[in-house]
C-alpha cells in the first residue's frame, strides 16, 4: 500500500473539515429558517382574530419538515393531523390548469381552442376567448362572484347546489371586461370555462375528468371536489370573527373548478412538486405553461407574482417558486415548489385571510408566506 505523502495528508484533511464545516452553515441556516417559519406561525395564531389553526409542510429533497400551530376544532381542542382534509379555495385552479394542459399535451385540446368552438353555448360576445387567455387570466370574461344576483342567491340559499353554467349564468348579458389576451384581470368565471372546455374535451363530468388526468396518475387519495356542503372526516374546522365556525356553511359548486375542492398537506406538496416541477406537463406545454405575465391584480402570494397557465411565479427575497394560492370562508392556502420540484412547502390556516378583507390581517399571513418560501430554498 503505498504511504501518502504529508502535504497530501494534510489537504484531504483541510478538505473534509471545510465540507465538515460548509454542512453546519448550511444546517444552521435551515434551522434559521424553520425557526423563523414558526414563529411565522406561531404569530398568525396568536394575533387579534387570528385564525385557530396553522399548518406548513416543507420538502427540501428528501427531508420533510412539518409546523404546526393551534388546533383544528375549538370544540374538542383536537390537534391538527398530517391527513385532515382542508378546503383549499382557488388553489383548485392549479389542479384545474393540470388537468387542462394534460389534454393539451394529449393533443385533445389546444390552447388556441375558443369558446366559440368548444362551448358554443354560452355567449356569443366571449366566443373569441381561448383556452390559454383563459388559463392566464387575460381573457377578459367578467367576474361571476361580484355579481348581484350570485350574492344574492348565496345569501339565500347558502348550501344549495348551483351548476357551473348557472354561475356564468349571472354574467352572461355582460361582455367581455377588455379584449381577449390585452391585460390580466384575476377571474373566477375564467375557471368555470376551463372546466367546462375539459368536460367537452373527455365527455366526463368534471370530477371523473380531473381523478383521470391529475389526482389519480399522482395517487392523491385525499384530494378531491367537496361534494356538497360536507367534509370528509376528520377535518380542520375553519373559523371566522375569532370562534364563528363556517366549515359547513356554503356549497363547494358555488366555486367548483376554480375553487371547490378538498385535500390534504401532504397530497398538496406531491401535486405542485410535480405540477411546477414538471412531472405532469412537458415540452412545448410546460414551455406555454412557464411563459408569464405580471400578475398585478392579484391575487397576491409571497413576493412580486406573475401569471403563467395555471401556475403563478413568485419572485421572493430568497428565491423563486411556482404554485397558487387560494382562500375561501374559513381557509386560505398557499403551495408553491421549485421549478425541478425538489423543494417544496405547503401553508394552510383554519380562517380566511386575504387583502379585500382586511390588510391588518393579512401583512402577517403574507409575510409567513414568505418565510415559508424561505424555509423550502434554505441551504
Amino acid at each position: 500500500m503505498r504511504v501518502l505523502q504529508g502535504w497530501k495528508v494534510a489537504a484531504i484533511a483541510s478538505l473534509v473539515l471545510l465540507v465538515g464545516a460548509a454542512g453546519a452553515q448550511a444546517s444552521a441556516r435551515t434551522d434559521r429558517a424553520d425557526a423563523a417559519l414558526n414563529r411565522g406561525l406561531r404569530a398568525l395564531v396568536t394575533m387579534p382574530d387570528g385564525p385557530p389553526g396553522a399548518y406548513a409542510q416543507v420538502q427540501r429533497g428528501s427531508e420533510r419538515k412539518v409546523f404546526n400551530q393551534g388546533e383544528a376544532d375549538l370544540d374538542t381542542n383536537a390537534k391538527i393531523e398530517p391527513n385532515d382534509a382542508w378546503r383549499i379555495a382557488s388553489v383548485s385552479k392549479a389542479f384545474n390548469g393540470a388537468a387542462a394542459l394534460a389534454l393539451v399535451q394529449g393533443g385533445e385540446l389546444s390552447l388556441d381552442d375558443t369558446i366559440a368552438q368548444r362551448l358554443p353555448e354560452l355567449p356569443a360576445a366571449w366566443g373569441q376567448v381561448t383556452l390559454r387567455e383563459a388559463l392566464q387570466h387575460t381573457a377578459g370574461l367578467p367576474e361571476f362572484t361580484v355579481s348581484r344576483q350570485f350574492i344574492d342567491e348565496l345569501t339565500n340559499d347558502p348550501r344549495g347546489p348551483v351548476a357551473p353554467t348557472t354561475l356564468l349564468s349571472y354574467v352572461a348579458d355582460q361582455p367581455l371586461d377588455f379584449p381577449p389576451g390585452s391585460q390580466y384581470h384575476y377571474s373566477d368565471s375564467d375557471n368555470i370555462v376551463v372546466g367546462l372546455m375539459i368536460e367537452q374535451a373527455t365527455g366526463l363530468p368534471y370530477e371523473q375528468a380531473l381523478s383521470s388526468l391529475v389526482t389519480d396518475p399522482l395517487g392523491l387519495g385525499n384530494t378531491s371536489m367537496a361534494t356538497g356542503w360536507t367534509l370528509p372526516t376528520p377535518f380542520v374546522h375553519g373559523y371566522e370573527g375569532g370562534d364563528e365556525d363556517v366549515s359547513l356553511i356554503l356549497n363547494a359548486s358555488i366555486a367548483w373548478a376554480s375553487g371547490g375542492m378538498i385535500s390534504t398537506p401532504p397530497d398538496l406538496a406531491r401535486f405542485v412538486r410535480a405540477y411546477a416541477g414538471g412531472k405532469l406537463i412537458t415540452g412545448a406545454t410546460r414551455a406555454a405553461q412557464f411563459s408569464f405575465v405580471p400578475g398585478s391584480s392579484g391575487p397576491p402570494g409571497p413576493g412580486a407574482n406573475a401569471a403563467g397557465l395555471g401556475i403563478f411565479r413568485y419572485t421572493t427575497r430568497c428565491g423563486t417558486v411556482y404554485g397558487h394560492t387560494g382562500n375561501f370562508p374559513g381557509y386560505t392556502t398557499f403551495i408553491g415548489a421549485t421549478a425541478d420540484g425538489r423543494r417544496s412547502v405547503t401553508v394552510q390556516v383554519s380562517s380566511q385571510i386575504a387583502p379585500e378583507l382586511s390588510l391588518q390581517r393579512f401583512v402577517p399571513l403574507r409575510r409567513t408566506f414568505t418565510l415559508a418560501a424561505c424555509a423550502a430554498l434554505a441551504r
